[in-house]
């Protein structure tokens, strides 16, 4: 007897149909085609342990499993159960007429329970997109789709559940994932107060630092922040995802379906809310940083787990050069491709870079006679920063450490909710201004979509072509400029960008001026 069960494999942050067929005839044996890795091999003792402890005999009989498509590579233990349904039902010992309606996946302990798979959110999708009555899940991975509507997704724990749903002699209703218990403790943990992050108010002077900070976060601009040892770098880096909006609908699902795919929301209630502030130490390899593996089991790496928020990388210059020079596809493209010999996976990678480094060797040019690196040290420690990255690189702040004066007074600066108040207002305008065009933020801006958005006057365009010329910029320097007046305009409430915006743009620019270490 032939029986079908529907399941799933994520390519990137998208699904594609697995068609799980098992077929019991004459002769011995149990055969798994269908080019299974490892641990897909390795499920046959799972399931076929899990059957018997559930009281389930093995048939005697030749039994064949093929994973179709039989050209793409199968990864992971998520097809344990629709492998165990499918011998369930070939062997007729239980009557499943529902089991080629619902899309079904999850890994089986010894015992017959039923644990979490990743790459739950494109699964959910695909089902969706395929007509299917449902989804079957385990409890854990369930969870993060319970923002889904229009599909039923069963959050299952045990083999006994997954049968009750199945063989539609009860009402399965108590396993709708919206219905179970692990739902309600997940929502109750949701309740919990949020993180809580530090306040600009805390932040002793750097009103300039601010300032560029606030600008970077309602346009999701990247930023560089230079300054000696104590200045408050990391601080404000910090800070700032404070200030962040929270993430629409669509960013949400974005930024769900990658670290679905990681398998790093495991657990969570829904899609993620809060932007992910991710903070790799710089001794993190470019595979760790773009995403990799191997064969085609590619995973997400930093900047795509950052996407739709902030990448906080210290030390900056202190990084290995290639593992700087490999962000300049992402930071320009705002997705990454990931090639292998038999793969080739594409992530979004549209993330706020936040960098932070000392001016120089010891970290204090520009603090009076304290620095003791001599000019060509300085240049060299800065040449570390290449002239595409540099470019890729829209807010450049120079920190210099806080008076002591004002470090004693303690005088408080303004708190993070006003900022915030701000920010948001400017984002959301951009998400009016960028409605069905599949950006959100000014950053984002094509050059098709900066000439429309963007529309310059007679005296904004004599004041861009003095800066131009006095500070030598390129091409990608000078569409930066105008995206950041526009996110300036943005923050002042004005339609249209004035020179007093593109004046306050260039002055974030600086490392583009010459003779600058002397």
């Amino acid at each position: 007897m032939l029986v079908n069960i529907h399941g799933a494999k994520c390519v990137g942050i998208d699904a594609v149909p697995v068609l799980v067929e098992v077929n019991i005839t004459l002769g011995v044996g149990i055969h798994l085609v269908g080019l299974a890795d490892a641990a897909v091999k390795e499920s046959l003792l799972r399931t076929v342990t899990a059957l018997q402890a559930k009281g389930f005999h093995i048939p005697g009989r030749k039994m064949v499993i093929n994973l179709a498509p039989a050209d793409l590579h199968k990864q992971g233990s998520g097809y344990d159960l629709p492998i165990a349904l499918g011998i369930i039902a070939a062997s007729g010992q239980r009557e499943m007429p529902d089991l080629d309606k619902y899309l079904i996946m999850g890994e089986l302990g010894l015992d017959g329970s039923i644990r979490g798979v990743s790459g739950t959110l494109p699964m959910v999708e695909l089902a969706i997109r395929r007509g299917y009555r449902g989804c079957i899940l385990p409890a854990e991975s369930a969870l993060e789709a319970v923002d889904y509507t229009g599909i039923s997704i069963f959050g299952v724990q045990t083999l006994e559940d997954v049968l009750l749903i199945l063989e539609g002699r009860e009402d399965p209703s108590e396993l709708l994932i919206w219905n179970t218990e692990c739902y309600r403790r997940a929502r109750e943990a949701s309740d919990r107060p949020a993180r809580d992050y530090m306040d600009f108010a805390d932040i002793i002077g750097q009103e300039g630092a601010k300032r560029g900070v606030e600008i970077a976060s309602a346009g999701q601009h990247n930023v560089l922040l230079i300054g000696a040892p104590g200045s408050g770098k990391s601080s404000i880096a910090k800070a700032l995802a404070g200030i962040l909006p929270p993430m629409s609908v669509e960013e949400s699902a974005i930024t769900s379906k990658v670290y679905s795919v990681a398998g790093r929301a495991s657990g969570g209630l829904g899609f993620l809310r809060t932007r992910p502030f991710r903070a790799p130490h710089i001794s993190a390899s470019k595979a760790a940083l773009l995403g990799g593996g191997s064969g085609d089991n590619i995973l997400p790496g930093e900047v795509s787990l950052a996407t739709n928020g902030v990448l906080f990388l210290d030390e900056f210059f202190e990084a290995p050069k290639s593992t700087l020079e490999a962000l300049r596809g992402p930071l320009e493209d705002r997705k990454v491709t990931v090639s292998r010999l038999k793969a080739k996976v594409e992530y979004p990678a549209s993330f706020m870079l936040v960098a932070a480094s000392n001016p120089c060797p010891c970290g204090y040019y520009g603090e009076g006679d304290r620095c003791t690196c001599t000019p060509g040290q300085r240049m060299l420690y800065l040449s570390r920063l290449s002239g595409p990255i540099m470019d890729r690189i829209d807010i450049q702040l120079w920190m210099h450490p806080v008076e002591t004066a004002d470090l004693i007074r303690g005088r408080k600066g303004e708190p993070s909710e006003e900022i915030a108040r701000r920010v948001l207002k400017a984002r959301e305008i951009q998400r009016k201004r960028f409605a069905g065009s599949g950006i959100f933020c000014n950053s984002e801006m094509s050059a098709r979509q900066l000439e429309k958005f963007c529309p310059l006057d007679d005296a904004c365009k004599q004041v861009l072509e003095q800066i131009i010329d006095r500070l030598g910029l390129s091409a990608r320097a000078y569409t930066r400029i105008i995206k950041i007046a526009r996110t300036i305009a943005d923050l002042a409430g004005s339609p249209v960008i004035l020179p007093v915006h593109l004046s306050e743009a260039a002055q974030y620019r600086f490392l583009d001026r010459r003779n600058l270490v002397e």
